[in-house]
């Protein structure tokens, strides 16, 4: 979280050290953030004039150049205090009030998840019977899990308007760089295990002062629902009146970074609600940290503040900080946090997942589990009847060991015990619970195929795959709408870059070609910039608006292959070949894959490149028939028949007999191949 922002610099002092780093550097003409320049005109970038701001704008300007957080008194003092801090605790604790079910469930099932559900069933009693705990939902939570692995996100970012494409193109570059540097794919990873859980990720994205040595830099994070507290009734969190994100710190640690909390931090009034943990978790030495965010209208216009308090105590708020207590704490003004719902439910931002539609089934899975084996047990240890005056030792009897049973008196000792015979296990209950079974992976889409197992009668390769692929619909349909919340992830991290990159900053990316490349990029270019005047009037400011595309990094080896044979399918086929790229680019219009824009892409160049190449050589043939007059030589009889045979070089996908045949399924094969299988099957069904 946040946390650093609680530490600023004085108005004085950052204007002082403004003042001396710009003194140290006078070679730097660019303005320290965006709207330096604009401000130097009598005009932010909001448009609104500068008077009586500029000594807060000379903070920030300090603190974006020096990156330090100096005195932290500043934040302190103003229009939020202890009342403010009050009554945000009474809304908070009313929140709270409004989400005990989704918390309760998100408890409950986190012991499902850990196989820990018969704890849930027979209510905290004593276990007295056997307890099986098949993992058929767990194994279908891990096949779901593996699909959006195999489907890792990527963003591209697309320009709105011809002057942004240039730094489109570098965002698309330094974006995942980004996300790289914030471990995204475990966070991704554990996002998709909670979401699959508890039917809703959150991705928290902050600006974190403490990074980079007090430089700052976007901190993307996955954050656990149990600590996440909106309006009830809302469907979405941007539309609630505040947000709270709660967390337990050390007491002694929050005393050391804020002397003034000693002796003030009290007993805890919220109560947050908890895991059932493995380990003892001593919770007394802790305190409650709560971010509070909310939204209010100044100037006609909604704006981000941002409250950090503990104890009743204010840490920081952004209506006490000049910086921020006009413009708000963040530019974007939208809460910083992206909730991705898997089934989305009526009332509440949070939905459900596949272990709460699954839990049933399993439920009863485990259940007929326990009564077979229950009366496998009986059977295993058979019982028996005992007459009273009975002559048989029962002791010797029930032990094993002993080789002899000793009785006593005469006639048949089998009359004084008799076994108990049990009738025959039914099979009902396997059947039933076989049904379960499959009514389970129904439910869920996790059928044989999507694991790559077959059933009897389907054994082509092309069968199987055309069987997975659509039996994988549930899952395209559960990657789009995380595509959808990963793409507000990126819209978030675009403009924390246009609000706090105030300075050039250097990203090492993968150059189209493979090689490392080193990019240079800074917020201001992004940043809002004047369109002049026309006529006498002005233009006003323009901020470059950018769309952001999600497309798969497709790690799945099915969905490389796929993607090597529609390659080496295009290329047999003669695509690549200048002379045919008109043919080509029209068949690329009918057809939809990813990449074809590319493809279609690097024909149109081959093509150009063609034509260039066929007017040289007309050039050059010219050229020779005149030196042919001049000097008497033959230039033009020798170059003419080898410029017509690389005119006419066959295509790949053309033999020597004509163009390639096909088989049924539309590939591609040579003749010599194709009459071998004609010649083999005619053999194998003579008539």
């Amino acid at each position: 979280m946040p946390a650093g922002r609680a530490r600023r610099t004085g108005l004085e002092a950052a204007a002082a050290k403004e003042a001396e780093l710009r003194a140290a550097a006078p070679g730097r003409s660019q303005p320290a953030i965006a709207g330096a320049k604009d401000r130097d005109n009598g005009l932010w970038p909001d448009g609104e004039p500068s008077s009586g701001r500029d000594a807060a704008q000379a903070q920030q300007n300090a603190i974006a150049l020096t990156g330090t957080l100096q005195a932290p008194e500043t934040g302190r003092a103003g229009p939020i205090g202890r009342d403010q801090v009050a009554k945000a605790e009474q809304t908070l604790k009313e929140y709270k009030r409004g989400k005990a079910t989704l918390e309760a469930r998100i408890v409950e099932n986190e012991q499902w998840y850990k196989l820990r559900h018969w704890d849930q069933i027979r209510q905290g009693g004593k276990a007295e019977e056997p307890e099986p705990t098949s993992a058929w939902l767990l194994n279908s939570l891990a096949n779901k899990h593996a699909d959006a692995m195999d489907n890792f996100p990527e963003p591209n970012v697309l320009p709105r308007e011809a002057n942004d494409e240039q730094d489109a193109k570098l965002l698309s570059s330094i974006l995942p760089v980004l996300l790289e540097q914030n471990d995204y794919e475990q966070a991704y990873s554990d996002m998709w295990w909670y979401k699959l859980k508890t039917g809703t990720g959150v991705m928290g994205v902050f600006w974190d002062t403490r990074a980079n040595g007090g430089l700052g830099d976007i901190a993307v994070r996955n954050l656990d629902m149990l600590n996440l507290y909106w309006e009830p009734g809302v469907t979405d969190i941007q539309a609630s009146r505040n947000l709270f994100h709660t967390e337990l710190m050390d007491r002694d640690l929050l005393e050391e970074e804020y002397p003034f909390l000693k002796g003030r931090l009290a007993s805890p009034t919220i109560d947050a609600k908890q895991y059932v943990y493995d380990d003892t978790v001593d919770v007394s030495k802790k305190v409650m940290v709560v971010d509070w965010y909310y939204k209010a209208v100044q100037h006609g216009a909604s704006r981000l503040h941002y409250c950090k308090f503990a104890g009743g105590e204010v840490l920081y708020a952004s209506e006490n900080d000049p910086v921020y207590a006009e413009r708000g704490f963040y530019d974007h003004g939208k809460y910083p946090f992206i909730l991705d719902t898997l089934f989305p439910v009526a009332g509440s931002p949070a939905g459900f997942g596949y272990l709460d539609i699954c839990k049933s089934p399993q439920l009863y899975i485990d259940k007929l589990d326990q009564a077979i084996l229950k009366r496998t047990m009986m059977e295993a240890r058979p019982r028996f009847f005992v007459r009273g005056d009975g002559s048989v030792n029962e002791e010797e009897y029930a032990d094993w060991s002993r080789p002899f049973v000793h009785w006593q008196g005469s006639g048949d000792p089998r009359e004084s015990v008799m076994p108990l015979e049990l009738p025959g296990l039914s099979q009902a209950a396997v059947t039933v619970r076989s049904l379960k079974v499959e009514e389970l992976k129904e439910t869920s889409g996790n059928r044989d195929f999507s694991q790559g197992g077959t059933v009897s009668g389907v054994t082509a390769a092309s069968a199987i795959a055309a069987l997975q692929e659509a039996g994988s619909k549930l899952s395209r349909d559960m990657l789009k709408s995380s595509y959808r919340a990963f793409a507000q992830v990126n819209y978030l991290c675009v403009e924390l870059i246009r609000q706090f990159y105030q300075e050039d900053r250097w990203f090492r990316v993968v150059g189209e070609t493979g090689r490392y490349e080193y990019l240079r990029f800074s917020g201001r270019r992004i940043a809002q910039k004047p369109q002049g005047s026309d006529f006498g009037l002005d233009m006003g400011y323009r901020v470059p608006v950018f769309d952001i595309q999600v497309t798969s990094q497709k790690s799945s080896p099915f969905s490389t292959a796929v993607q090597n044979e529609r390659a080496k399918e295009l290329y047999g086929m003669g695509f690549f070949k200048p002379d045919l790229a008109d043919q080509a680019l029209a068949a690329l219009d009918m057809m939809q894959f990813e990449g074809v824009e590319k493809v279609r892409e690097r024909i149109s160049q081959n093509q150009t490149l063609y034509q260039q190449v066929l007017q040289l050589q007309q050039q050059m043939l010219k050229m020779a028939a005149i030196i042919d007059r001049m000097g008497g030589t033959n230039l033009t009889q020798s170059m003419a028949p080898e410029m017509v045979r690389q005119a006419r070089q066959p295509s790949p996908g053309e033999t020597d007999g004509g163009p390639a045949q096909a088989n049924p399924l539309g590939d591609a094969m040579d003749a010599s191949g194709a009459g071998a299988r004609v010649k083999a099957a005619r053999n194998a069904t003579p008539e």
